[in-house]
């Protein structure tokens, strides 16, 4: 369902065409939710039976006319509405980590090498944000800047998980050469404190999770 809102997402912003949101797609929302040309068209033809998007038809002289896509005010709605809500994270299967689950049985070598085999797949990741992203100098930024804040704020959350998961990395393989296996759960497990927000943290009650939405300043968009 969240193809669906992503979509709203970007024709609230402006009209575009199939062709356009797969551009969109690409080289923004693709590293955390990944979608084909033709799922977006199919998409795009749902969101018209619902009437939540609108078409309009530009003839264009030797080429294929063009379909553009404006949000209605019943899709504008619905994507609000959606926008409300906290959607939840990616899906429970990781196979690396079921591998990590049972590498016991693996010896210290065989279980290091696992692990900077996943390292040198995150740097590779890492190393292709540059050009997937257009992080250059020559990425025309097109949109106003309150909304190119929070599309970058996306990618940053991306960089700040992988360079905490290769720390992590180096600290697990660093545990293995050192024995702490021998130490069972006390050597795998090294911070288990309870979260606390940094304005919580503190003051009276700051060991409970603050209710974030009741702090919550949202900016709705109008047209």
């Amino acid at each position: 369902m969240s193809l669906e809102y992503a979509i709203l997402g970007f024709l609230e912003i402006g009209p575009k065409t199939g062709y356009d949101l797969k551009q969109r797609f690409d080289r923004s929302v693709s590293g955390f939710w990944y979608a084909d040309q033709s799922r977006i068209y199919r998409t795009l033809e749902k969101l018209r039976e619902r009437k939540w998007v609108s078409q309009e038809v530009i003839a264009q002289t030797n080429r294929p006319n063009r379909k553009l896509y404006s949000i209605t005010e019943p899709g504008r709605d619905a994507f609000y509405r959606w926008m409300e809500g906290c959607q939840s994270g990616p899906p429970r299967r990781n196979g690396f980590l079921v591998q990590l689950f049972f590498a016991g049985v693996l010896s210290d070598d065989e279980a290091i090498k696992l692990l900077q085999d996943k390292k040198r797949r995150v740097l590779d990741v890492l190393a292709s944000f540059p050009e997937r992203y257009r992080l250059g100098s020559a990425y025309e930024h097109d949109e106003p800047e309150r909304v190119d804040f929070f599309h970058w704020l996306t990618l940053d959350s991306a960089v700040h998980m992988r360079y905490a998961y290769l720390e992590w990395i180096d600290g697990a393989i660093d545990r293995i050469r050192r024995g702490e296996y021998e130490k069972g759960r006390e050597g795998a497990v090294t911070q288990w404190p309870p979260y606390r927000d940094a304005q919580s943290a503190g003051e009276p009650g700051g060991e409970e999770i603050s209710d974030l939405n009741s702090a919550a300043n949202g900016t709705r968009r109008t047209t």
